[in-house]
């Protein structure tokens, strides 16, 4: 979509944006790209002051905000390796790394993830949609909490390929109290 094309405001019109709002998002790929292999999806749809995404993709300078700071991000899908360097900088956590093409039956999924306790590797998680639902159960594959990520994790988890339009996070992990 062009810049023109957008409203004034962003994509979203109410609420958590449809999958045609985020399709219309200059930052998401094509179904064609993302069948191809690891490829970010920014679902930052508000037009906003923010570029911190831009300011992490500087190896591969696949995400453009431009000159006007509240721009949404632009990416090159053709450029985009799906490194996942431009997910923890994210303050709106909008930025998602999937890989449609991990294993035949299941697809792959990097994500940020704020909150304690943190899943381990080969946990079973349930997965959510955008709006919290959980849709399908996950496999904890990687955990990283960084000091570069400013303790934000990074979740890489697998699932069920048909899910990959809607699997974007997993349910919180219940909170341990030590007494």
């Amino acid at each position: 979509m062009s810049e023109s094309n957008i409203p004034s405001g962003g994509v979203k019109v109410t609420g958590t944006p449809s999958m045609s709002e985020l399709q219309s998002s200059p930052g998401f790929p094509s179904e064609e790209r993302i069948k191809k292999g690891p490829v970010a999806v920014i679902e930052c749809v508000e037009k906003i002051p923010c570029n911190p995404c831009e300011a992490a993709c500087s190896v591969h300078h696949a995400i453009c905000i431009g000159k006007d700071i509240t721009s949404l991000p632009d990416l090159d899908e053709d450029i985009c390796t799906g490194c996942g360097l431009c997910i923890a900088p994210c303050p709106g956590l909008a930025i998602h790394v999937l890989d449609y093409t991990f294993e035949t039956d299941r697809a792959s999924i990097l994500f940020p993830y704020e909150y304690l306790p943190l899943p381990e590797n080969g946990q079973i998680v349930q997965m959510t949609d955008r709006l919290g639902e959980v849709i399908c159960d996950g496999e904890i594959l990687k955990v990283t909490n960084s000091k570069r990520n400013n303790k934000t994790a990074i979740i890489k988890a697998a699932f069920n390929k048909k899910y990959y339009k809607e699997a974007v996070s997993m349910k919180r992990l219940p909170s341990v109290i030590n007494e």
